[in-house]
């Protein structure tokens, strides 16, 4: 049986939210989706019978095996739809969430495996983050907040994590995109605000703007 809209969004919340040990609680899915609670656990009801989700009364859910991969199949979609916009259709990074909101819910699996061969496979999104592939496995990446990162470290920008069309913009503006070498040569000690060196220019960054960008060594 097919997936509703509202079941893949639940589907693409647990993808974001669940932590190392697969557990995520009802409370974090209410906040991040804007849900009140009584709905969630409807949801989640509902997911524990499809086998998605280990669901019990106070206590935080436990996603399965089978969630896992029902979640990553969803990103997968929003993700290669991100992907082929920018690089079939000439968007830039900023403008696709939106349009892929829209095509991830298409159910056509062919539809999305010719997207993924036209764009020749690609591992990663145009903002960093991983495409599962059609099995729902993902590349594991070791990466860090750049608000992590020391004085006098040089690191690589890697990703962005969940950022708006306005923050993207904001690193447009500063000539600030994917894989551009960054040297970190000021912190304040009042804001944590940083200084960073790319290429032959500066720029300042607030803690809020390093806290979204990822990192490697």
């Amino acid at each position: 049986m097919r997936t509703t809209l509202t079941e893949e969004n639940y589907l693409k919340a647990l993808f974001h939210l669940v932590d190392n040990e697969g557990k995520v609680t009802i409370n974090e899915l209410s906040k991040f989706l804007n849900v009140k609670m009584p709905s969630v656990n409807n949801m989640m009801k509902k997911f524990a019978d499809k086998k998605w989700v280990v669901y019990e009364t106070y206590k935080p859910l436990v996603v399965t095996e089978s969630g896992k991969r029902e979640a990553a199949l969803v990103v997968r979609k929003h993700r290669l739809t991100e992907m082929f916009l920018v690089k079939k259709m000439n968007f830039g990074w900023e403008n696709v969430h939106e349009i892929a909101e829209q095509l991830e819910h298409v159910h056509s699996q062919v539809f999305f495996d010719k997207m993924d061969e036209i764009l020749d496979y690609p591992k990663f999104d145009p903002h960093g983050e991983p495409i599962p592939d059609k099995d729902g496995n993902i590349i594991s990446q070791d990466l860090q907040k750049l608000s992590a990162c020391k004085l006098g470290e040089t690191v690589i920008f890697a990703s962005v994590t969940l950022s708006d069309d306005g923050f993207l913009s904001y690193l447009n503006e500063r000539k600030l995109l994917l894989n551009t070498k960054i040297k970190v040569i000021k912190i304040e000690d009042f804001d944590k605000s940083m200084t960073i060196e790319i290429g032959d220019k500066k720029e300042i960054l607030s803690r809020k703007a390093t806290e979204k960008i990822l990192v490697k060594k």
